[in-house]
Protein backbone atom coordinates (compact mmCIF):
# COMPACT_ATOMS: atom_id res chain seq x y z
CA UNK A 1 0.00 0.00 0.00
CA UNK A 2 1.68 3.16 -1.16
CA UNK A 3 1.27 6.34 0.78
CA UNK A 4 0.83 9.68 -0.92
CA UNK A 5 3.74 12.12 -0.97
CA UNK A 6 1.79 14.28 1.44
CA UNK A 7 1.39 11.46 3.97
CA UNK A 8 5.05 10.48 3.72
CA UNK A 9 6.06 14.12 4.18
CA UNK A 10 3.81 14.39 7.23
CA UNK A 11 5.23 11.18 8.72
CA UNK A 12 8.75 12.41 8.04
CA UNK A 13 8.15 15.71 9.85
CA UNK A 14 6.43 13.99 12.78
CA UNK A 15 9.18 11.40 13.14
CA UNK A 16 11.96 13.99 12.94
CA UNK A 17 10.21 16.23 15.48
CA UNK A 18 9.66 13.33 17.88
CA UNK A 19 13.23 12.05 17.59
CA UNK A 20 14.63 15.50 18.38
CA UNK A 21 12.15 16.23 21.21
CA UNK A 22 12.89 12.90 22.89
CA UNK A 23 16.59 13.53 22.38
CA UNK A 24 16.99 10.26 20.53
CA UNK A 25 18.97 12.15 17.94
CA UNK A 26 20.97 15.33 18.13
CA UNK A 27 20.98 16.85 14.67
CA UNK A 28 24.47 17.61 13.46
CA UNK A 29 23.35 17.78 9.84
CA UNK A 30 20.96 20.15 8.16
CA UNK A 31 17.37 19.35 9.20
CA UNK A 32 16.30 19.01 5.58
CA UNK A 33 19.06 16.46 4.90
CA UNK A 34 17.91 14.34 7.86
CA UNK A 35 14.26 14.52 6.78
CA UNK A 36 15.25 13.47 3.23
CA UNK A 37 16.97 10.39 4.64
CA UNK A 38 13.93 9.55 6.78
CA UNK A 39 11.70 9.94 3.71
CA UNK A 40 14.00 7.75 1.61
CA UNK A 41 13.94 5.05 4.29
CA UNK A 42 10.14 5.12 4.58
CA UNK A 43 9.75 4.83 0.81
CA UNK A 44 12.30 2.00 0.63
CA UNK A 45 10.48 0.06 3.34
CA UNK A 46 7.12 0.58 1.62
CA UNK A 47 8.58 -0.62 -1.67
CA UNK A 48 10.09 -3.68 0.00
CA UNK A 49 6.76 -4.48 1.63
CA UNK A 50 5.03 -4.26 -1.73
CA UNK A 51 7.65 -6.50 -3.35
CA UNK A 52 7.25 -9.06 -0.60
CA UNK A 53 3.45 -8.92 -0.89
CA UNK A 54 3.69 -9.52 -4.64
CA UNK A 55 6.06 -12.48 -4.18
CA UNK A 56 3.84 -14.03 -1.52
CA UNK A 57 0.70 -13.68 -3.64
CA UNK A 58 2.48 -15.30 -6.60
CA UNK A 59 3.63 -18.16 -4.37
CA UNK A 60 0.09 -18.76 -3.09
CA UNK A 61 -1.28 -18.53 -6.64
CA UNK A 62 1.23 -21.15 -7.81
CA UNK A 63 -0.04 -23.78 -5.37
CA UNK A 64 -1.86 -26.71 -6.92
CA UNK A 65 -4.68 -26.30 -4.41
CA UNK A 66 -5.32 -22.56 -4.47
CA UNK A 67 -7.01 -21.31 -1.30
CA UNK A 68 -9.61 -18.57 -1.67
CA UNK A 69 -8.24 -15.15 -0.78
CA UNK A 70 -9.71 -14.04 2.53
CA UNK A 71 -10.22 -17.58 3.80
CA UNK A 72 -8.53 -18.71 6.99
CA UNK A 73 -6.24 -21.04 5.03
CA UNK A 74 -5.19 -18.20 2.69
CA UNK A 75 -4.52 -15.85 5.63
CA UNK A 76 -2.38 -18.46 7.41
CA UNK A 77 -0.36 -19.16 4.27
CA UNK A 78 0.02 -15.45 3.55
CA UNK A 79 1.39 -14.69 7.03
CA UNK A 80 3.69 -17.71 6.92
CA UNK A 81 5.09 -16.93 3.46
CA UNK A 82 5.32 -13.22 4.25
CA UNK A 83 7.45 -13.92 7.35
CA UNK A 84 9.65 -16.31 5.35
CA UNK A 85 10.12 -13.77 2.56
CA UNK A 86 10.93 -10.99 5.07
CA UNK A 87 13.52 -13.22 6.68
CA UNK A 88 14.96 -14.22 3.31
CA UNK A 89 15.34 -10.56 2.35
CA UNK A 90 16.89 -9.61 5.68
CA UNK A 91 13.99 -7.53 6.90
CA UNK A 92 13.61 -9.33 10.21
Amino acid sequence: MMLSDEKVRHLTHQLYKSLVEKQIITPIENEEKIRKEIKRTIREELRLGEDIDEAVRKKIESLSKKPVEGSQEWDILYRKYFAEEESRRGRR
